[in-house]
């Protein structure tokens, strides 16, 4: 069974910064492209991050480049959001994701524009103040 489970959110002032992790199980995890997204109330989900398998593409949404860094450690079996510079407007449930690669969605940034990954976390809150 394919298990994403989220940590690092919290409250944060504005400038600051978190970092989320995704903790996966049940997978081949470096088989998996992962991805990070965010939905805010009464918003459309956004794709904010996305990571390729094994060669290290990423992808970063135009609201988030410069600020926010996706990583992996296919050691570990983890993914990390690393987010700089948190604005009020980054506040939204952040969820990991993961869907088995596929060459057709490559590279991360057409799979993560779609929003088509198998598997979700349940999310973890972010809440950046002013």
């Amino acid at each position: 069974e394919v298990q994403l489970v989220e940590s690092g959110g919290g409250l944060v002032q504005a400038g600051g910064s978190l970092r989320l992790s995704c903790a996966a199980s049940g997978f081949t995890f470096d088989d998996y492209v992962i991805g990070w997204f965010r939905q805010a109330p009464g918003k459309e989900r956004e794709g904010v991050s996305c990571i390729s398998t094994r060669d290290g593409i990423t992808y970063q949404a135009d609201s988030v480049k410069g600020r926010f860094t996706i990583s992996r450690d296919n050691a570990k079996n983890t993914a990390y959001l690393q987010m700089n510079s948190l604005k009020p407007e980054d506040t939204a449930v952040y969820y990991c994701a993961a869907d088995y690669y596929d060459k057709l969605f490559n590279p991360p940034s057409r799979r993560c524009k779609s929003g088509h990954f198998a598997s979700w976390g349940q999310g973890t809150q972010v809440t950046v103040s002013s």
